[in-house]
């Protein structure tokens, strides 16, 4: 029942209207099913008996009905419409598969949509805490398994109504037999869901773990390839093994996976048919003679009993595919809890200074800056400099607003920056990186970065940045960079970044040692650029090298969390 609350809470008010219809349509279809499985009986007996059909008072009265002149005509017309229902009732199937399909991926997307608003609301400071992997495996494969999950429950609750409608026409037929039946086939799954479910849940447990670690290994692995390649052989080999043995982990719980689940149904079948072999030989111990006075009923019970065991190895399927998957559910039940920013987009404008009074910042309870007081005019060009861990780059996500301080406050031109202005005050905000992420497009699209297309401004910048005519030796904007940006230079990744921050026209441009990585000349000149670049604008440096910031109007030293000016 945990299970079945966690995913009411997953599913929004909408979907649960559509549940609900899709519940009814597998009622209807069950009883469709019913009626075909039952429906083939009179239609043997007719045809085998033609005077069945004027001992028995219903078939008289539908031959009357009808105004039926012949048996002959009537077997025909009885048979053509039991065909024309079969037909019927394969189109309904159909119908039902497709209505549960399509809910299932329309359930799908929305939950991976819901997931990626997750994260993309999430803190700043929630964000650095997770793994990058891990997140890519909560959307693109726990989503999914979370809907198998609820495709398995729907295909549950239609083959439970199957059997409860078969169940009770066998009853009316022969309570005796049915009892018998019964008490065999409880017996059954309860050792089927006390032995083989509850094995298929702790290898479920083990392949959340084995594909968390699965995606960790391949990411690490493309994340750092140049790394990779310059190992010596035995450091090659063990990662190679690493991998080979998480890989051949995952292997055997899908193997254990499919095996378990492909032994209810032949368990279910062995047994089943057993019953009525055992049942055959004891009535015809009990009787001593032939038994054609209960053939009718026996068939009717085969009939039933063939279309009743694969209802019930598909509810024990669907029961074992929720154990197995269950911890998709508590994962993207506790994904979708993460911590969220609840921003409004308010207008800040920016024209005359940035101001953090009394400030203080703490991360997992340790202090990191204290008491800051710092005023930026607009335009000014400051840097801090300091040790690593000293607190600088902390400093910097205040001023940009990834982080929020735990006391004090930030003004931008006395105006108060909360929930209400923060996204757009980011949206001001030029951020150039060290390690700059370039993804496998062309240039376009990396500057662009999912912004409007302006041609003539992308030019601009480009221009602005000193790129724009390398380019123009290549393919120009649609150069490709490749993944990483590995086709380009330190120097150009570098260019290519400082295009896409200006691209979004920002008051304020922000290098997070964005050139440490760089030689001295290619260093030298990028500033230069950049100075040029933001005559009009606020810039703020971190640098560990004096020549990154020669050109700045103003330093400050950050040591153990507290700012000097020099």
């Amino acid at each position: 029942m945990e299970y079945f609350q966690k995913l009411r809470s997953l599913l929004n008010r909408t979907t649960k209207r559509h549940l609900l219809l899709l519940v009814a349509f597998s009622i209807f279809v069950s009883m469709v099913e019913t009626i075909g499985i039952t429906a083939i009986m009179p239609l043997i007996e007719i045809t085998t008996n033609f005077d069945s059909i004027h001992s028995n008072q219903y078939y008289q009265w539908l031959f009357s009905f009808f105004g039926f002149k012949s048996d002959v005509n009537f077997v025909i017309i009885f048979g053509l419409a039991l065909f024309g229902y079969y037909i019927f009732r394969g189109g309904v199937n159909l119908l039902y598969s497709y209505v549960i399909v399509n809910f299932v991926q329309n359930l799908y997307a929305q939950t991976s949509q819901r997931l990626f608003k997750t994260y993309i609301s999430m803190p700043y400071q929630v964000f650095v805490k997770k793994n990058s992997s891990y997140l890519t495996k909560v959307i693109l494969t726990e989503a999914v398994l979370m809907t198998n999950v609820v495709h398995a429950i729907l295909l549950m609750v239609t083959e439970c109504f199957v059997i409860i409608f078969l169940y009770v026409f066998m009853l009316i037929a022969s309570w005796k037999i049915t009892l018998i039946f019964t008490v065999a086939v409880m017996i059954q799954m309860i050792f089927l869901t006390q032995t083989i479910s509850k094995r298929i849940k702790r290898v479920g447990v083990i392949r959340a773990e084995v594909q968390a670690k699965f995606y960790e290994i391949i990411n690490r692995l493309f994340g750092n390839f140049k790394h990779i390649k310059l190992q010596d052989k035995n450091r090659l080999n063990a990662t190679s093994n690493e991998f080979t043995m998480e890989v051949n982990r995952y292997a055997k719980v899908n193997v254990a996976n499919t095996y378990l689940n492909s032994f209810p149904r032949v368990f279910l079948e062995a047994s089943g048919f057993s019953m009525i072999v055992l049942l055959l030989i004891t009535l015809v111990y009990i009787n001593q003679s032939n038994i054609s006075y209960i053939l009718p009923t026996l068939s009717l019970f085969v009939l039933a009993l063939y279309r009743l065991l694969p209802s019930v190895n598909r509810i024990i399927g669907g029961y074992n595919t929720l154990m197995y998957h269950h911890k998709s559910i508590d994962i993207v039940s506790e994904e979708l809890e993460t911590s969220q920013e609840n921003l409004i987009n308010e207008t800040v404008e920016f024209k005359h200074k940035i101001e953090l009074k009394n400030v203080y910042f703490s991360y997992q309870e340790m202090l990191v800056l204290e008491n800051i007081n710092l005023t930026i005019g607009k335009g000014e060009k400051i840097a801090f400099v300091g040790e690593s861990g000293s607190g600088k780059s902390t400093l910097m996500d205040l001023i940009i607003g990834l982080c929020q301080p735990n006391k004090g406050e930030m003004r931008i031109d006395n105006v108060l920056i909360d929930e209400s202005n923060l996204q757009n005050w980011r949206s001001q905000i030029g951020y150039i990186p060290q390690q700059v992420y370039l993804f496998d497009e062309t240039i376009k699209e990396n500057v662009c970065f999912g912004r409007k297309f302006d041609r003539a401004l992308l030019d601009k910048v480009l221009k602005q940045a000193n790129i724009f005519d390398f380019l123009q030796t290549k393919q120009g904007i649609g150069t490709l960079v490749g993944e990483g940006g590995i086709q380009l230079s330190g120097g150009q990744k570098q260019r290519i970044a400082i295009a896409r921050a200006l691209y979004g026209q920002p008051e304020v441009l922000v290098l997070d040692e964005a050139t440490s990585a760089l030689d001295d000349k290619t260093e030298k000149t990028i500033m230069d650029e950049i100075y040029k670049i933001t005559k009009n604008k606020t810039l703020i440096v971190i640098a560990h090298r004096l020549s990154t910031i020669s050109g700045c109007d103003k330093i400050y030293k950050v040591q153990d969390g507290i700012i000097t000016q020099q």
